[in-house]
């Protein structure tokens, strides 16, 4: 882009180069508002509107606007909205190397409406040109509601990622880390979750050799924080859940019984795992496969003996 800053250049011409007109105000030291394209109507009409054609310079406006859709629940106006599908048609949004797509998303991501972002972004023609792998939006497909979930219990980036990206399998999710150039914290929960999503919603069923194995293959001995986290990303992706429960695996208020009875007897699991002290009982043992069988019975116990003293 060439910038040109002067004393020549008008407030009403700086203004004219905003991407919204809700966007497009000033006031002076005098509280005098300068409005020329009437941003004020449109933000108390909760209207999402471009100011100029000048829009289509920049194709992240298209994710910019979606994102604010999701921030505050804004429409967008038809005009901006048929802007919008012509860039996305004209291939405009091909051009958006994906460091800047994943800067949007996951501030997206991060609003309390996420869901909003991703209907403005199929509705534009954008979802299938920048993440095709979670396209079409489907306000009723089970990532889109673990999605709008884990926002309502204020999981974390990782986790709310680890959701949208809950209902691919591993391949495809492979394609979209690759594709956006997604964050590692944020792959690796989405990868366990692909890896032991159907373990997880099982997890009140579990009996403690299986809790035991489960916390050993996601290496939740090790990465408690994002085991816990883990567990949050299930309990959103439960099907009787009503968006209430654990958060990012502390407990919450009551939500549907067999998701929170699942919860917490991931998280009173890995606890009872984590308390044993393997230190101690390789001390008792020579061999290395020793230790190894005795530390696991040792964890299959304490885990059996949390989990039957555990009630809602």
């Amino acid at each position: 882009f060439a910038f040109h800053a002067a004393p020549d250049v008008t407030l009403e011409q700086d203004l004219a180069r905003r991407d919204f007109t809700i966007n497009a105000m000033a006031i002076d030291d005098a509280g005098i508002l300068t409005d020329p394209y009437h941003g004020a109507d449109d933000l108390k009409a909760g209207l999402l509107r471009h100011v100029s054609p000048a829009f289509a310079e920049d194709p992240l406006r298209i994710l910019r606007c979606a994102r604010f859709a999701a921030r505050f629940g804004f429409a967008i106006a038809p005009e901006t909205m048929a802007l919008m599908r012509t860039m996305s048609a004209n291939g405009e949004v091909d051009a958006l190397v994906p460091e800047r797509v994943w800067q949007e998303i996951a501030r997206g991501l991060m609003e309390n409406a996420p869901g909003k972002m991703f209907c403005v972004l199929d509705t534009s023609g954008a979802l299938m040109k920048v993440l095709p792998e979670l396209a079409p939006y489907q306000s009723a497909a089970r990532n889109f509601i673990a999605l709008e979930r884990a926002a309502k219990l204020k999981l974390s980036l990782p986790a709310r990622f680890a959701a949208l990206a809950g209902a691919l399998d591993q391949a495809l999710l492979a394609t979209l880390v690759a594709r956006a150039r997604v964050p590692n914290d944020c792959r690796d929960l989405a990868q366990l979750h692909a890896r032991y999503g159907a373990t997880l919603a099982n997890a009140a069923r579990l009996d403690a050799p299986a809790l035991a194995d489960l916390i050993q293959g996601a290496d939740g001995l090790r990465q408690e924080a994002r085991f816990l986290s883990l567990i949050a990303v299930a309990h959103a992706f439960a099907a009787d859940d009503v968006a209430a429960g654990v958060v990012d695996g502390h407990d919450g208020p009551a939500g549907g019984a067999a998701a929170k009875l699942a919860a917490k007897r991931l998280s009173v699991a890995l606890g009872a795992a984590r308390a044993v002290d393997a230190g101690a009982i390789a001390k008792q043992h020579a061999e290395p496969k020793a230790i190894a069988a005795a530390v696991k019975v040792a964890r299959i116990a304490a885990i059996a003996q949390a989990v039957s003293a555990l009630t809602l």
